[in-house]
C-alpha cells in the first residue's frame, strides 16, 4: 500500500471519530505544556534536583526569575484553553484576567507548597530506616514526588481550573503508580513509604502526620454517576497509620486519630480513636 493511501485512511479516521484538537475550535489543553509546567514548578520547589542546572548563590535569583517569566505565560495559555474548552462541554463564564490571576497565584503559592513539602520530606525520611539522607528523599522518592504534584494540581483544582489538576495527576500516576486525586485534602507531614498502587479519592480527607504504604486504596463504595457531588471517600484523622493493601471506603468512614489500620483489611465502618485493625472490621463507630 502507498503512503499516500496510509495517510488518507488516517485522514477519513479523524473525519469519522473524535479525537483531533484542531486549532480553529476550542483548542483542549496540551499535556506536554503541563507536564512542561509542572517540571518548571518542580525546579522551583526544590532547584538544582529536578533538572540539570548549576546552581550557586550567584546566580540563583536570575535562575528563578528567568524560569518564573517562562512558566507563567504558558501556564496562562494552558488555563485559557481549559477554561474555553470545559471537558463537560458546559459554557464557562469567566472574566478576561482569570487565567492570569490564577497563573500568578500558583506562583506565588510556591513558597507555602515549599513549605509543605518540606514537612512531607521531613516525615518520609524519619519515618524510613532505608532513607539515608533528606536530599536522598528530595531526588528520589516515588511518594514524595507524587505528593509534590498533588499540592500543585490540589490548588488549581480548588480555583475550579477544569482538566488540567486532572492531566497532573494522571501523569504522576502513570509515572509513580500512586493516584491521588486532586479534589483530595491532605494534611501536613503525609507519608507515602514505596507508594505502588495507593489510590486516594477526590472526597477523601486526610489530616496531618499521616503514613501510608503501598496497595491502600481510600475510595468510594459506590461509583455511581449520581453520586458525583456527594462525599464518597472515607475521612483520615491525624496521627494514623495505614499498612500496605488496606481497603477503606465510604465517604461515611472515619478512622480516629491515632488509629493503625494492618495491611490486608478490608473497612467499611469507622473506627475509633487509638484502635490497631488487624483484620475485617466491621463494627458501627
Amino acid at each position: 500500500m502507498k503512503i499516500d493511501s496510509i495517510v488518507e485512511n488516517i485522514l477519513t479516521s479523524y473525519v469519522m471519530y473524535k479525537g483531533t484538537n484542531f486549532d480553529f475550535e476550542k483548542i483542549f489543553p496540551n499535556r506536554q505544556n503541563i507536564v512542561l509546567i509542572l517540571q518548571n514548578l518542580e525546579s522551583l520547589i526544590f532547584p538544582g534536583f529536578k533538572t540539570n542546572e548549576a546552581i550557586t548563590p550567584q546566580n540563583i535569583r536570575y535562575i528563578t526569575g528567568e524560569k518564573v517569566n517562562k512558566t507563567i505565560p504558558l501556564l496562562e495559555d494552558e488555563l485559557k484553553k481549559a477554561f474555553s474548552c470545559d471537558p463537560d462541554t458546559k459554557n464557562l463564564v469567566y472574566d478576561s484576567d482569570m487565567e492570569k490571576t490564577i497563573a500568578y497565584g500558583m506562583i506565588q503559592e510556591l513558597p507555602e507548597i515549599r513549605r509543605k513539602l518540606v514537612l512531607d520530606a521531613q516525615a518520609i525520611f524519619k519515618g524510613d530506616p532505608a532513607a539515608k539522607s533528606f536530599d536522598e528523599v528530595i531526588s528520589s522518592y516515588p511518594g514524595l514526588e507524587a505528593i509534590m504534584v498533588y499540592r500543585i494540581a490540589n490548588f488549581l483544582f480548588k480555583k475550579n481550573v477544569p482538566v488540567i489538576p486532572r492531566i497532573m495527576s494522571e501523569y504522576i500516576h502513570g509515572k509513580t503508580g500512586i493516584d491521588i486525586h486532586p479534589g483530595a485534602t491532605i494534611g501536613e507531614s503525609f507519608f507515602i513509604d514505596h507508594g505502588t498502587g495507593i489510590v486516594i479519592g477526590e472526597t477523601c480527607i486526610i489530616g496531618n502526620n499521616v503514613k501510608i504504604y503501598q496497595g491502600v486504596t481510600l475510595g468510594a463504595l459506590s461509583v455511581e454517576k449520581s453520586l458525583e457531588n456527594q462525599k464518597r471517600h472515607p475521612t483520615i484523622e491525624d496521627d494514623v497509620t495505614i499498612y500496605s493493601n488496606a481497603t477503606i471506603l465510604g465517604g461515611k468512614t472515619t478512622i480516629g486519630k491515632g488509629a493503625t489500620i494492618g495491611g490486608n483489611t478490608w473497612i467499611t465502618k469507622s473506627i475509633e480513636a487509638g484502635s490497631t485493625v488487624v483484620s475485617h472490621y466491621s463494627k458501627e463507630k
